[in-house]
């Protein structure tokens, strides 16, 4: 696994984010655009996998398009990531796009060490594992979801389960006390992915507004 930092390596806030070649390719923009939103110093530690289907998986599952099914490497992952998270006067904010939100969640339902998740457009759809939110309860204080318009209209019918699934998990944060908000992206899964991710990790930087905040879509 490939690791790549980005910003002060001394910043008291740390973003966590498993990666391909397509996310570090918009890196740049997303990190402009975090700071943008923000205004703040942060480190941002980029993991990246191997193989995304097997690296980020928590468990095995059957293959959507083509002969490639998804593995269960999560766990091997998550103990690459942990390492980064020793100094505990610093606050640790883990998230990542499709898959890697997904990672992200299943990752804070393991330790207490994330502050915060931010999940851009997770692929929720991915067979059992709102049932396994269900049994186990997200650890972070604060958790980031969103979604594109458009990503429910597509004919595969496991994929076409991400809008009604995200639902679900907004539900299941909530009923946890876990402080959350779903946000509706226009696009489909393809469309400003380092715009999303850049808004996933701000809205946790931020910290808490001072109201709720509710679904927009």
């Amino acid at each position: 696994m490939d690791i790549w930092e980005y910003g002060d390596p001394a910043a008291d806030v740390v973003l966590l984010q498993p990666v391909d070649g397509h996310d570090l390719d918009s890196m740049e923009s997303e990190i402009a655009a975090i700071r943008e939103q923000t205004g703040m110093d942060f480190r941002l530690v980029a993991f990246q996998v191997a193989n995304w289907n097997q690296d980020l998986s928590p468990w095995n599952a059957p293959a959507l398009f083509g002969k490639e099914g998804f593995g269960n490497g999560a766990a091997e992952t998550l103990a690459a990531i942990l390492p980064y998270c020793e100094e505990r006067t610093k606050t640790y904010f883990i998230g990542g796009y499709s898959l890697a939100g997904l990672f992200a969640l299943w990752a804070a339902c393991q330790t207490d060490v994330f502050r915060g998740v931010a999940a851009a457009s997770p692929s929720l759809w991915f067979p059992g594992f709102t049932d396994f939110l269900k049994e186990h309860a997200v650890k972070s204080k604060r958790v980031y979801l969103s979604l594109g318009d458009k990503e429910e209209k597509t004919r595969n019918p496991v994929m076409a389960t991400v809008g009604k699934k995200i639902g679900e998990t907004y539900a299941l944060l909530q009923a946890q006390n876990v402080q959350c908000v779903l946000e509706w992206n226009a696009g489909n899964h393809f469309r400003d992915a380092d715009r999303r991710k850049a808004r996933a990790f701000s809205w946790l930087i931020k910290g808490p507004p001072e109201q709720p905040e509710k679904v927009r879509r």
